[in-house]
């Protein structure tokens, strides 16, 4: 009997404090060991794959990047990293492979597939009620959740314009776009489903100077991340592991 596809974790993060604890959020959540989820860090090298047939699936990390940066002020490595994931997507559009994107990477499949992007809906760090739309209750994938749950969001802009053809599943009230599939099996969330509220808020320990919220307010916003209870999304990564990986 053959050996089990790994899956491939997509990390865009540059700040190295940060890498470690997103990798080690993803994997729990998706309740798979680290000799089954490989880790591509697109900060550093450059990813030539775009047959993704090796993988059973495919997870793109977050960034403190943004896509609505004029590309005349992108840093070099973002523009590599966004090419990247435009030729990551458009593969699995293509095969019909797993792929989920998660906060900043919903802005790059938005863009490559001709929705708007924009920083009316940006929202603070925070835990959010997000609802899901009656196909988010259908989808094999978010229709394992509740209809209504608390997610943590932390992100300057969002998707305003949905691509032509992409699903909406999910909202929340300062962010109408939380969820959209697109094709037959790649999904986008702006909200975080792997991380837990302790591990937030050591990622509001890195990104402290990063514009999320002032500085100064670092206590209050740590205090505020801690009480919250979310226990939901980290669900949705889970069925992502097993309906990617039920073929093998």
């Amino acid at each position: 009997m053959s050996e089990p596809r790994p899956f491939l974790f997509l990390s865009a993060r540059p700040e190295v404090e940060a890498v470690g604890p997103e990798y080690e959020s993803i994997r729990r959540a998706m309740a798979v060991d680290a000799g089954r989820l490989e880790h591509v860090r697109l900060d550093i090298e450059s990813f030539p794959q775009t047959d993704l047939a090796d993988y059973a699936g495919v997870v793109v990390g977050g960034s403190p990047f943004n896509v609505t940066t004029p590309e005349e002020h992108k840093h070099p490595v973002q523009r590599r990293v966004e090419d990247d994931l435009a030729r990551v997507a458009e593969a699995a559009l293509d095969g019909g492979h797993p792929l989920l994107f998660t906060c900043y990477g919903i802005g790059v499949l938005t863009r490559l597939l001709g929705g708007e992007v924009g920083t009316r809906h940006g929202e603070d760090a925070a835990a959010v009620e997000i609802t899901l739309t009656d196909a988010g209750a259908e989808d094999p994938l978010t229709g394992v959740l509740p209809r209504s749950f608390d997610a943590l969001v932390g992100h300057k802009e969002a998707t305003e314009r949905l691509p032509d053809g992409a699903v909406l599943l999910a909202s929340s009230a300062a962010c109408p776009v939380q969820v959209y599939r697109a094709g037959a099996r790649v999904y986008a969330t702006q909200f975080h489903p792997e991380v837990t509220a302790h591990d937030f808020v050591a990622r509001a320990n890195v990104y402290r100077h990063h514009g999320y919220f002032p500085a100064s307010e670092l206590r209050a916003v740590s205090d505020r991340l801690a009480a919250a209870s979310v226990t939901e999304p980290q669900r949705l990564l889970r069925r992502f592991a097993e309906f990617a990986g039920a073929d093998g």
